[in-house]
């Protein structure tokens, strides 16, 4: 809103004091225009009067009588029932917290008009403590649908619905500039639009409004979606203006490490390496997504790409989510890098005191080509003496702030080159709006050789078979994961569900060699644990989903999930793809407990029938919407005030034509447009 009168603070309405201000305060509601975007969670009718002999099972009724019976039952915990007719029938009012003021007011022969959801015992509608007014004088009926609000503890409905009130006649006597100027047909007006929400008029069919399809929220949701590509159009074009390394023409280190590879390259490996060399060649900073489905060979693509700027004679970073996983690209890049010259470096918090300067000094003084780490690469005294490309892998795992952090890393001037990756592949809807100001590409096939993985679901009550045809296929030479889950994220208690399972095998399966990782192994130990395994010194190793990313033992041709229920849809997917990396015939077995939820039931029926991860991505989508997909603090979806994904997915096309139309033709009203809808909200992902 650009109106400065909707920004002031709400201690001036009527009933905001110090205490129900610091209430409000911690629900994000500070100003007018917040309390305007407190939209109803759903709305009571209160419009019309209900007759009892009509009284349907949790509806919404208003019904006014005559009290013809009314007394406390006695027992363990006394209950005063009153008895009200209508003319059309008799309904029942029950309290079990009662004053003794309330029974005495509550006599025979009095009208009462009350308010609640009947429900129906012995086929007669009943009311458990509904609102209600006793006397004669007729009480008046609303004339909107009343509103019930999001809240919290201390803070009741009515207070909430006074204060909307008093914000809506604010708006009416203030009403926002459109500044979208007939570019949505047929749209209600901005202040119309929050008014409705605030307010329906009986008609309105509620269903539309839960469901996020009214106009008043397409109206709204519109706005603020165009409002989010120009800011993510906004920072792209600031990135733009900045300067960076350009790669070496050559690209002699990237055919180098081609022709030392005992295969070749995938089409959609050759294409995706042609258009990241063509960016690190522009001055201005690449800024690129790469996603490809688990084992589709991005990490390859990584290093071709580095090769190039380390031959221009730049640094560059690499950066993952976990130590295990940094380790293994460390060891793949120095098994690449290592022979042709180039310095590689594994960085991580377990490096300390002096190992850990001798490093950072190195790094400084541009004596190492590759930097490989944690999130220690963008602590603030790590400084590249030119870095000129920062490779982000699990990108879902980073906040922006950190991912960008790492380009302001440099001793120059120059900004660095960005390329993150995801194995986790991400549905389109949320691609266009969580990763707008990125370029993307798409490695959409498999290196050759890779057989399908066979996904059976299994009772966890037939647990002992699992075992045996575990053991049986081990006997054979081939390896299995075990992992298990709980429902507490404690690394304690996985842990120890870990070493309860393992144990068990051990015991059954007393030919065989079972190993454990688990959160609460050291970097080192855990390393230990997985050079077992991938040396076949190991025959099962049990885990907890430390092993979800990026590790790489070709051998191991069997995954077993426990509890396979308690697991999303990606991190499924991601367990999966642990096994199926070499050419042997491999098979996942979830285990589940019974009775499954049907949530439960939808996203195992998923993952037996599908194994390309964009549909898997789709239908997460789908289950479990975009905040839970992609992380919200990352994304900046959970700071969405009225757009809901995927319920607004075909609004989408239109907000990026329309904002890219303003960015070029109207700078200055879309300026205001951003401004409007991202001020009372974290400034999400600015350089």
């Amino acid at each position: 809103m650009p109106t400065d009168i909707l920004q002031l603070p709400l201690q001036q309405f009527k009933g905001v004091g110090p205490k129900v201000f610091e209430k409000l305060n911690a629900m994000g509601l500070r100003t007018i225009e917040d309390m305007l975007f407190h939209f109803p969670l759903r709305y009571q009718d209160k419009t019309r009067l209900t007759a009892i002999g009509e009284l349907r099972e949790g509806m919404d009724a208003v019904v006014r009588g005559t009290i013809r019976a009314s007394g406390i039952a006695r027992g363990r915990r006394p209950t005063l029932i009153v008895k009200v007719d209508d003319g059309t029938g008799l309904t029942t009012l029950r309290f079990f917290h009662f004053r003794r003021a309330q029974a005495l007011q509550l006599k025979v022969g009095e009208i009462i008009t009350l308010f609640g959801q009947p429900r129906l015992v012995g086929g007669q509608p009943e009311f458990a403590h509904p609102e209600y007014q006793v006397g004669e004088r007729e009480t008046e009926l609303e004339d909107a649908l009343t509103p019930v609000y999001p809240t919290t503890e201390g803070m009741g409905q009515s207070t909430l619905r006074n204060l909307a009130r008093q914000a809506l006649t604010y708006l009416a006597q203030n009403p926002p500039d459109d500044l979208l100027q007939g570019r949505l047909k047929d749209a209600p007006s901005m202040a119309e639009a929050i008014a409705l929400l605030h307010q329906p008029p009986a008609s309105v069919n509620t269903q539309t409004i839960l469901e996020g399809r009214h106009p008043a929220q397409l109206r709204l949701a519109s706005e603020e979606l165009i409002a989010h590509q120009i800011s993510m159009l906004s920072r792209r074009a600031r990135t733009l203006q900045l300067q960076s390394a350009r790669a070496a023409e050559g690209g002699k280190i990237a055919k180098a490490i081609i022709d030392t590879l005992p295969f070749s390259l995938t089409g959609a490996q050759t294409q995706v390496c042609s258009e990241i060399v063509e960016d690190l060649k522009k001055p201005t900073p690449m800024l690129r997504l790469l996603q490809g489905d688990v084992g589709s060979g991005k990490t390859l693509v990584a290093a071709i790409s580095a090769a190039h700027m380390v031959e221009a004679g730049h640094q560059v970073a690499l950066m993952a989510p976990t130590e295990l996983l940094s380790e293994q690209h460390f060891r793949g890049f120095n098994q690449w890098f290592e022979p042709l010259g180039v310095k590689v470096l594994w960085l991580t918090g377990q490096i300390k005191g002096k190992a850990r300067r001798e490093a950072l000094a190195a790094v400084e003084e541009g004596e190492v080509d590759i930097v490989v780490g944690t999130h220690a690469l963008f602590q603030d005294h790590v400084t590249f003496a030119s870095l000129g490309l920062v490779l982000v892998d699990e990108q879902h795992r980073f906040g922006v702030n950190q991912r960008l952090s790492l380009t302001r890393r440099g001793k120059n001037d120059i900004t660095p080159h960005q390329l993150t990756m995801t194995a986790t592949p991400i549905p389109r809807t949320l691609s266009m709006v969580a990763y707008a100001d990125l370029d993307c590409s798409v490695i959409d096939e498999l290196p050759p050789g890779r057989k399908p993985i066979t996904t059976v679901l299994i009772d966890t009550a037939r647990r002992q078979q699992v075992i045996d045809r575990v053991g049986a296929a081990c006997r054979e030479g081939r390896q299995a994961y075990w992992v298990c889950a709980l429902i507490e994220e404690s690394d304690a208690l996985q842990a120890n569900a870990a070493e309860i399972a393992a144990a068990q095998l051990s015991e059954v399966l007393t030919d065989l060699k079972v190993g454990l990782l688990h959160g609460r192994l050291s970097a080192d130990e855990k390393a230990e644990m997985m050079a077992a395994f991938a040396a076949n010194r190991i025959d099962i190793l049990v885990a907890t989903t430390v092993i979800e990313v990026g590790v790489d033992v070709p051998n191991a041709s069997m995954m077993i999930i426990e509890n396979a229920e308690r697991f999303g849809l990606a991190q499924l997917h991601q367990l999966r793809g642990r096994v199926g990396r070499g050419a042997i015939e491999s098979h996942c077995l979830l285990m589940y407990q019974s009775p499954l939820s049907q949530t439960a039931k939808q996203r195992l029926a998923v993952m037996r029938e599908s194994q390309d991860g964009f549909v898997i991505a789709e239908k997460d989508l789908s289950i479990r919407g975009p905040g839970e997909v992609l992380g919200t603090r990352q994304t900046g979806l959970s700071s969405f005030r009225v757009a809901r994904l995927p319920e607004h997915e075909a609004l989408l096309e239109t907000a990026q034509t329309v904002a890219e139309e303003l960015v070029r033709d109207d700078p200055k009203r879309a300026e205001q447009i951003e401004s409007r809808w991202t001020r009372a909200r974290e400034a999400f992902a600015h350089v």
